[in-house]
């Protein structure tokens, strides 16, 4: 049981993987899908996830509000701290029996956590205090490159576009030569990339410092010393930042803006 002593990272992590929980105890059951327009749903398995998380956190910080994918902004409405929840990344993932899943808990510019249901024998969770991160074993995180492979985003809509659409990457000549693409919608793949399980994770879209989705997965790269910007080159909390490149080093980095943003082209 966390108590409210417990450090904000401490917090996250078993918020996380009380979420992780659910996901992993409801996986391969009939679920019921809630249709949320344009294609999207979640299924009683995202809300359960949802509900065992806020449970966490109004436990240990019941002071603080919480913006869940599910249940919106709740909680103290006027505090000064916010936790963002996404209690299940990759829905139509595990809709179809995919594993391919994370559960994100994220206390705006602090502390996070992304778990990973079907990691290790009994899940994974990724952890930052919003400084330093570590993963499932508890030692550093460390990126690298040296896998070769990139996962991109490529769930519409295409706010970039014509300038610049994640699926137009893959067919890139410079892209094949120096990368392979992975496809696993979901932002665990941020994780990934912070662990050096990928060398990084481009996707396209408004500002998502702030987005439920990919808080959780943004502070772990930045805290385990990823180059984190926008497709367009803003880094990540320097202003709003369109779309998401992240990766494990500043020439990986570097070598994908070239694919994304060629010299003398225009900005979208």
């Amino acid at each position: 049981m966390i108590i409210q002593k417990a450090s904000d990272t401490e917090v996250a992590a078993a918020a996380a993987r009380a979420g992780a929980e659910v996901v992993r105890d409801l996986h391969g059951r009939e679920l019921e899908r809630i249709d949320k327009g344009a294609g999207d749903f979640a299924t009683t398995a995202d809300l359960a996830a949802e509900r065992a998380i806020l449970d966490v956190l109004r436990a240990a910080r019941p002071e603080d509000a919480v913006l869940g994918e599910e249940g919106g902004r709740q909680g103290a409405t006027a505090a000064d701290r916010e936790w963002l929840v996404d209690p299940l990344c990759g829905t139509l993932n595990y809709a179809v029996g995919n594993k391919l899943v994370a559960v994100n808990v994220a206390l705006r510019g602090g502390a996070a956590a992304v778990a990973d249901p079907f990691g290790g024998e009994d899940g994974e969770v990724f952890r930052t205090d919003g400084t330093r991160a570590w993963g499932p074993d508890g030692s550093p995180l460390a990126p690298t490159a040296a896998t070769g492979l990139v996962d991109v985003n490529l769930d519409p809509p295409f706010p970039g576009a014509p300038g610049f659409r994640a699926v137009d990457l893959l067919a890139h000549p410079g892209f094949v030569a120096a990368f392979r693409p992975r496809v696993v919608s979901t932002a665990l793949a941020l994780a990934w990339v912070a662990a050096g399980r990928r060398a990084a994770y481009v996707t396209d879209g408004g500002d998502l410092t702030g987005s439920v989705h990919f808080a959780a997965g943004i502070a772990l790269c930045r805290a385990a010393g990823c180059v984190v910007t926008g497709i367009d080159g803003t880094p990540v909390g320097e202003g709003p930042a369109r779309g998401l490149v992240a990766a494990a080093d500043p020439d990986t980095h570097a070598r994908l803006m070239e694919l994304i943003r060629p010299p003398g082209a225009r900005p979208a």
